[in-house]
């Protein structure tokens, strides 16, 4: 029975990593649904970004507060968990602190000392941005899409974070041989004398207890990110790599358009010819986006990417004027949207069974698409480089090709675009008349 624990601890790794690996062969799967677009160009930009962006939060910064927050909390999260993988080797092979024989006294009481001085950092950070979320009335916190759910799962984030880092200074305030040893105990130390009262034997209970409920904790977290935001710990950094380099003010054109509209303006071309070989199959089922399985594999990556942090609205003109439109919302409708998919698959063996619905009037309005400035203001703001706008555009453009269904004023300037050459309504032999002398 001196096993037990060991085979407890191993069966308790292997389901929390086998869900793990589930639920990201779930996720890659809903990313695969959507259409293929490459971004295998210009990899040295690429890795540049995901390095700066992503690992180096540098566009986190730019909102200095909650910037040097994330930071404490993001480096706690990386730096910590070097921890875990002590606490893997001794769950398996019921070893204590194996690494402080393997580094010795110096380089082990260093680590541990840094690791709980981040911990309390991390702790301190977490309490702020509860404040800043539940007591601050910030506004980009107090938005509509922020109800419920969403409130919910920001909140249970900091809680867990609060619990993890309580767990692990305590764990180390009631390990005995640890604190008798005084290597790396920078924090513990203050909180050990709590303990005073204790027998050796309930600071053993005490810090074992600790011990299980901080690595079950942390499976319970690594599961848990999949039905988070807080997916994005691990997906900023193929959504900072995949994402698009070309100017922000360049739009994408549709090949089977740009060449029908090159062959409308050759006075040569042959408008009843025989088209080329392959040409029809450049013509795309659908224009534009209607649903998620329209939109390209990188822009489904955003949604699941996206932080819920606001930033994007906070920034948009035509949301700050009180539009309807909300860039976050955009991005947390297109993963509602595309995770009710995935489930229609799961239910449906595999294959998706239409249920009559779609991103488009189900979960966005076109009132919202049509709010859009196409600024890019929520694109340049992204701390991961989400970019909102080009499924907007992507749905405006289905609105305009396949349903005609413009707002007014644009169909009347295209309308004369067709028939006048120009968006005025004018005559082409009337338009200089307004230089001509009464």
């Amino acid at each position: 029975m001196q096993y037990l624990p060991n085979i407890i601890f191993a069966l308790a790794l292997a389901l929390g990593l086998s869900f793990f690996t589930m639920n990201i062969r779930k996720l890659l799967r809903n990313i695969k649904l959507g259409k293929d677009v490459n971004r295998t160009d210009k990899k040295p930009e690429r890795l540049k970004n995901m390095l700066m962006i992503a690992l180096g939060q540098s566009k986190m910064v730019k909102r200095p507060f909650s910037g040097f927050l994330h930071i404490i909390v993001y480096l706690g999260f990386i730096i910590i968990n070097i921890e875990v993988v002590e606490i893997i080797i001794d769950g398996l092979f019921g070893t204590h602190r194996i690494f402080q024989g393997l580094l010795g006294d110096g380089l082990y009481g260093f680590l541990i000392g840094v690791f709980e001085v981040l911990a309390a950092l991390v702790f301190v950070a977490v309490v702020l941005f509860w404040l800043r979320r539940n007591v601050s009335n910030i506004k980009r916190f107090l938005s509509k899409e922020m109800k419920g759910w969403p409130k919910n799962d920001g909140n249970y984030i900091l809680y867990i974070e609060m619990v993890l880092m309580t767990l692990f200074l305590v764990m180390n305030a009631t390990d005995v041989s640890f604190q008798q040893a005084g290597i790396g105990n920078t924090i513990s130390q203050f909180i050990a004398p709590l303990f005073d009262g204790f027998s050796p034997e309930g600071l053993h209970t005490i810090e074992r207890t600790c011990w299980w409920i901080h690595i079950l904790g942390i499976l319970v977290f690594l599961n848990y990110l999949y039905y988070s935001k807080h997916l994005h710990i691990l997906l900023a950094f193929p959504n900072t790599y995949f994402a698009n380099l070309n100017p922000k003010g360049q739009f994408t054109n549709l090949e089977s358009v740009t060449t029908e509209v090159k062959l409308m303006m050759d006075p040569d071309a042959d408008p009843y010819a025989t088209p080329p070989e392959g040409a029809e199959d450049a013509v795309p089922e659908k224009f534009g986006a209607s649903d998620v399985a329209d939109l390209n594999w990188v822009q489904l990556l955003n949604a699941y990417t996206c932080t819920e942090c606001g930033r994007c609205t906070s920034s948009c003109p035509a949301n700050l004027t009180g539009k309807e439109l909300s860039p976050r919302k955009i991005m947390m409708d297109t993963r509602d949207r595309l995770e009710e998919v995935g489930r229609n698959i799961d239910a449906n063996k595999g294959v998706f069974v239409d249920d009559g619905k779609q991103l488009l009037n189900d979960y966005i309005s076109p009132e919202e698409l049509w709010a859009c400035t196409s600024c890019n203001a929520c694109v340049e703001e992204c701390p991961v480089n989400i970019d909102p706008l080009s499924i907007i555009m992507d749905m405006r453009r289905y609105l305009v090709m396949e349903e005609s269904a413009a707002p007014q004023e644009l169909n009347m300037m295209m309308t004369n675009i067709e028939n006048n050459g120009a968006p005025w309504q004018y005559n082409q032999q009337d338009r200089l008349n307004w230089a001509k002398e009464e």
